[in-house]
This record gives structure tokens, sequence and C-alpha cells, in this order.
């Protein structure tokens, strides 16, 4: 087999998934005080949700979780891995063009089942305007998931990776001239993200030529091929449907607060950064080396590269999470406060951001277990796991949002999120020790408990002597950079003096195959 270089392909993808958070963190910020929380913002945000929720639907969840598996089994073994990405390229798009059409057409019913809240003011025609515009974008996004699929497949990180980069620079770009024009920034915005979509399909499409998989779409054809790709793709479709529907409660429950759709969007924001960074970017590279080393029934080998992709996703997560929770109020203070943001909104953006770091640790571990069930073609069980999430988002979101609010909504995501969890780990027991974390991997997670949780204590502290500083608009930079800086070093330092990690041993990782 041709390994993967694990370690290696975790840094590749958290790399430019950390450059394109970063990146999306000034859109953010950009957007929010140019915009601001509101009618426009809350209409923007829910429209732009739509092709997110159908790409994650058709490409990026299902598809991916049944292509990836099947790409990276051919490709190994040489059967003709380049016929069966054409023929998956031209079935891919042949569906979400009709699916595209069809949005188009009934973009009001759309809005209506999944904003029902905005019925009746300005923001629903609002939504559905900026829907229209902003829909195309999933076909080039569902197109430009399956090469990179193809490119992780083939240990090709890099492109993949990059890609999404190019949609962050083109909306930064687009409100900056807007600005500078002195013409309407959300006109510009919404008109800017198809063809961030397009370049993004151009960059993925010319690295797979570069990579010798030249793939071009044809007329779709019904083979057995199709056939088993379908076969697997619909239960991962079910269960990416499900959880799109969970994010869909939380959007219905806070469609019912002014500005709490705002408010939960740049919340996941700011909790998507360590998310993306780490648990996208172990899910991306675990998935092919899984695949393939069952295929060559190499149980030892599946079981170390679980072990590690767990570990070093903790290691960083774990810590993230206690920091979301423990000092939301400036992080969301430096980074969003200003221009048609308030105080009052900064307040309850930390609220959501500390909920949602209740449920970080879930949402990554998730990304290291499902590759367990894709990687054996079995994308069934996460399908019955993820209805049993889905029940429990429901009652919680709509059920305490009477008592508590729109922030039911985020709590609701963070208890499905660990339920989530649960049933998938439950479920891998019946694989045997290849789906079991190994001795070193137990060893090692409590002592990455304890050192973050010691480091939550360090920030506590520095941010009460910090508290002017982060108040003061001329300061507050450098007190976040400060504090900042004392996480992220008593967290390393702690880590390496209770042994939950080697620094050292990180280092040797990145110079051999793991």
């Amino acid at each position: 087999m041709k390994p993967i270089r694990l370690v290696s392909g975790f840094l590749t993808v958290g790399f430019w998934t950390l450059a394109s958070r970063i990146l999306g963190f000034l859109r953010e910020i950009m957007l929010l005080a140019l915009i601001g929380p509101g009618p426009v913002m809350d209409a923007f945000v829910a429209a732009f949700r739509l092709p997110n929720m159908f790409r994650r639907f058709f490409a990026e969840g299902a598809f991916n979780a049944a292509f990836v598996p099947m790409f990276a089994k051919r490709y190994e073994a040489g059967e003709d891995p380049q016929a069966f990405a054409r023929e998956a390229l031209s079935g891919l798009a042949f569906i979400v063009l009709i699916l595209t059409a069809l949005a188009m057409i009934f973009m009001p019913a759309l809005v209506w089942a999944t904003a029902e809240g905005f019925a009746g003011d300005e923001r629903f025609d609002l939504t559905v305007g900026f829907g229209r515009i902003v829909f195309p974008y999933i076909l080039f996004m569902s197109l430009s998931a399956l090469f990179s699929g193809v490119l992780n497949a083939t240990g090709r990180f890099a492109v993949a990776a990059a890609a999404p980069v190019l949609l962050n620079i083109f909306v930064i770009c687009a409100m900056a001239i807007a600005v500078w024009l002195g013409q309407t920034v959300i006109v510009w915005l919404v008109w800017t993200i198809p063809f961030a979509g397009l370049a993004q399909l151009a960059l993925v499409w010319s690295a797979a030529s570069r990579a010798g998989v030249r793939i071009r779409p044809g007329r779709p054809r019904w083979t057995p091929d199709m056939k088993h790709l379908v076969v697997v793709a619909i239960p991962a479709a079910l269960s990416s449907g499900v959880m799109q529907i969970n994010l869909l409660v939380g959007q219905q429950v806070a469609s019912r607060y002014d500005a709490a759709v705002s408010w939960l969007f740049a919340a996941d924001r700011l909790y998507q950064l360590p998310l993306g960074v780490v648990g996208i970017a172990v899910g991306i590279v675990l998935l092919p080396d899984l695949s393939r080393r069952l295929r060559d029934k190499d149980s030892d080998g599946a079981r170390h590269a679980l072990s590690r992709a767990g570990e070093i996703s903790l290691a960083l997560t774990i810590p993230s999470s206690v920091a979301l929770i423990v000092i939301p109020m400036p992080l969301v203070s430096v980074l969003f406060e200003r221009g048609a943001q308030t105080s009052d909104d900064s307040a309850a953006i930390a609220l959501a951001v500390a909920v949602y770091g209740l449920g970080l640790p879930a949402f990554v571990l998730q990304k290291v277990l499902q590759p367990l069930y894709f990687a054996r073609e079995d994308t069934r069980t996460p399908f019955r796991y993820a209805l049993w999430a889905m029940m429990i988002n429901a009652v919680v979101a709509i059920g305490l949002h009477i008592y508590i609010g729109w922030i039911a909504a985020a709590l609701a995501t963070t208890l499905a999120g660990w339920v989530m969890v649960w049933l998938l780990a439950r479920g891998a027991r019946a694989m045997g020790d290849v789906a079991r974390f190994d001795d070193r991997f137990r060893r090692r997670i409590w002592r990455i408990t304890l050192a973050a949780v010691l480091m939550g204590a360090v920030l506590w502290g520095v941010n009460l002597l910090l508290g002017p500083m982060i108040s003061a608009p001329g300061w507050r930079y450098l007190a976040l950079l400060i504090l900042i800086g004392a996480g992220i070093t008593s967290y390393f330092g702690l880590g390496q003096l209770l042994g939950a990690f080697s620094l050292r041993e990180f280092r040797d990782n990145l110079r051999r195959k793991v």
C-alpha cells in the first residue's frame, strides 16, 4: 500500500483550514461592522445557509461518504478509478442541476420551510431575493467536492484544503470595493458568492488533472458502480439530511427572536475555527487512510491511525473548548464589536459561544468516529444514530425555547452532538479492537484534560487582571494577544510536564510515514 502521511496530512489540511477560518473571521468582522445584526444580515444568513445546507446534504456529506472510500479502493487496486470518477461526476452534475432549477422556482416555499419566523416581515422577501442569487453556488461546490475527494483519496490534500480560501478572499474584496465605491455592501456580497464557487471548482478541477486524474462530464449512465454508489450514498444523504434538519430547527427557533439568527451565526463562526482546523482536517485525512488499510487487512495500522487521530484531535480540541467556555466575552467583544454591532450583541453571541464550546469535543469526535463506518461503506448505521440525535435536538430546541429563549437552539445542538458521539462509540464496539482506542490514547486523554482545565484556571486569572485593558479601545487587541498567549503557553507547558503529549515525538512524527 502507498501510505498516506497521516500527521502531515492533518497539518496540511489544518493549515489551509486555519487560513480559511482566519479570513472567515475577517469576513464576519466586516459583515457585522458594515451590516450588523438585524433584518438584512438575518436574511443573508438564512439565504446563504440554503446552498450550504444542500451542499453538505448532496456532496460533502452523502456523496463523499460513499465516493471517497470506493474511489480510494479502486485507486489503490488500479481498477480504473478515472472511469468511476467520470460516471460519478456526470450523475452528480445532473442531480444538482435539477435541484438548482427547482430551488430557483420554489424559493419562497423553501424560505418559509427553513425560516418560517420571517413570514410577514421584510426579512422574508429579502431572503427570497438573496437566495435566488446565491443558490447556484451549490452546483459549483458540489462538483468541487468530488474533485476534492479525488485529490484526498490520492493523498494530495493541499489544493483541496486551500480551495475554500477563495470564497473568503472574493467576499472580503467585494465588500471592500463596495465601501470604496460607496455602493450597497450586501448587493456586492451576494453576487460575489456564485463567482467564488466557480473559482473554487476551476482550482480543484485543474489540480486533479495535474495529478493525472482527468475527468470530463458526460451523459449520466446507470451502471452497476453507480447503483452501488447510490445504495451507499442514500443512507449517508439521509444522515446528512438529519444533521441539516438539526440546523434548521435551530434556525426556526432563532427566527422568532430579533437578531438571534445573526447571533448564532457569529457564534458558529467562532467555534467553527477549532472544529474546522482539527475535526474536519482529521476526518478528511482519516477516511481514505482507513479505507485503504482495511482493504489491505491492516488492522493494526487502522487502529493506530484511529488512535493517533483521536489523540491529536482531543489534544487540540479540549483546550479550545475550555477557552470558549472561560473567556467567550473577551473573544467576541475584541473580534466582533465595532460598527453596527453593540455590546448587547456581543453578550448574546458570547453566551452562544460558551454553549457551543461545551459541545466542541463532541463535534470533533464525530469526525473521528464516522470514518470507521464510512470506510466499511456502512452509511446506514450512522443514519439511524443521526435520527436519534435529531429527535433530541428537536425536543430540546422546541421544548426549551419557551423558557430560555433563543439560546435553546445552541443548547440543543450541543446535547445532540454528545448523543451522536455516544451512539457512534457504542456501535463501533462490534467492529473489534480495530475500532478501539489503544493504550497510549487511554493513558494520555486524562492528562490532556487535566492540562486543559489548569489552562482554564490560568485564563480566568489573566482575564481578571486584563479586564480594564480588554474594555479599552486602544489596548484590547494587545490584551487579547496576551490572553491567548498565556493560554497557549500554559497548556503546552503543563501538557508536556504532565505527559499529555511529547512535543519531540510530535516533531519526529512529521519526519516519517505514520
